[in-house]
């Protein structure tokens, strides 16, 4: 009979009395069986717990999931037996063990659903959101515009009337409709009247006036043979930059002034103009000179009268604009204003 092998039960509880207080039976999560020495297996344990605590500390910091179905339970490890315990025994410290089967892989969530709104939701980059968009357009919405026909400059400015739709009503003197040719075209669109403006009615009047005049007759016009107009129809006090609100009133009245002209070609004179008529907000100084297109109608936008006259050395620049303007009517460039 060999001593080596234990053939009695009080051999086997000598064995096991000896693994109890040597060792200490671990089974990691993912499957393998170790055999550690109780002290370390204690720091282990206490590890295990604080990193446990402060999962749960973030768990309750993350926004709430829609709750997934538990788990199968798993099945609880079986006890080693004796010929399990004896091997671990004589199995040189640190040699690999055996790896259990791995866990099942858990199914794949199903992705939340978008919070953010959809590209075609957003607004476009460049556009000019100051302005309410739910402008009505030529479908009979717009003053003065019956549905399926061309209105008439007098049809809208009857429209018009005396208007009390934005502010600009309360200091205003006069109306600044607009003037010139019904049927020019070639079309002046500026920002708004100023004082001399709203005194006598017409727009483009005063020292702006008299360059635009200038401006007109370089280019082979009178003010006879084209139309002028401005975003808004009545002064800004203190001839300040209109407001958003007041575009939005007024805006509707100048897109059926150009649906009743149906003009060839509109020079917007200004940010406020080119902007407006555009919804874009690049500034004039990049937008100048550049063709652009309105409603299918060929938009030169340049730079106002007004602010040439502070500022002279761009004269040059919007006379270039101009001519290529002429070039379209085919029109010989001339001296320049």
């Amino acid at each position: 009979m060999n001593d080596d092998t234990p053939d009695s039960a009080q051999e086997l509880a000598d064995v096991l009395q000896d693994v109890r207080r040597h060792l200490l039976w671990q089974e990691e999560t993912a499957g393998r069986s170790l055999l550690v020495d109780a002290k370390v297996a204690a720091e282990l344990q206490q590890q295990r717990a604080a990193a446990s605590s402060v999962r749960s500390m973030i768990a309750r910091t993350k926004a709430p999931e829609p709750a997934a179905a538990p788990p199968p339970p798993r099945p609880p490890p079986e006890s080693p037996t004796r010929d399990a315990l004896h091997a671990a025994m004589k199995q040189p410290l640190g040699a690999p063990r055996p790896l259990a089967a791995p866990p099942p892989a858990a199914p794949p969530r199903a992705p939340l659903a978008a919070s953010r709104p959809l590209a075609s939701d957003a607004p476009a980059p460049g556009m000019l959101l100051d302005v309410p968009r739910s402008t009505p357009r030529y479908n009979g919405a717009l003053p003065g515009v019956v549905e399926g026909e061309r209105p008439t400059l007098d049809q809208i400015r009857r429209e018009l009337g005396d208007c009390r739709r934005c502010k600009l009503c309360t200091g205003r003197k006069n109306i600044v409709f607009g003037s010139g040719n019904p049927r020019a075209d070639l079309v002046f669109v500026g920002e708004g009247p100023g004082e001399n403006e709203d005194l006598q009615g017409v727009p483009f009047v005063g020292a702006a006036g008299d360059l635009l005049t200038k401006m007109i007759g370089a280019m082979g016009f009178t003010r006879n043979d084209v139309y002028i107009a401005n975003v808004v129809k009545c002064r800004p006090p203190g001839n300040r930059n209109p407001e958003p609100d007041e575009i939005a009133a007024c805006e509707p009245f100048l897109r059926s002034q150009l649906l009743a002209i149906q003009p060839k070609v509109i020079v917007a004179l200004g940010k406020f103009a080119a902007q407006t008529l555009l919804r874009d907000t690049t500034p004039i100084t990049r937008m100048r000179g550049q063709w652009r297109e309105y409603e299918g109608i060929q938009l030169m936008p340049t730079f106002h009268p007004a602010y040439l006259l502070r500022n002279s050395a761009e004269k040059r620049k919007a006379w270039e604009d101009l001519q290529q303007v002429m070039k379209l009517f085919g029109k010989h460039p001339g001296a320049g204003a």
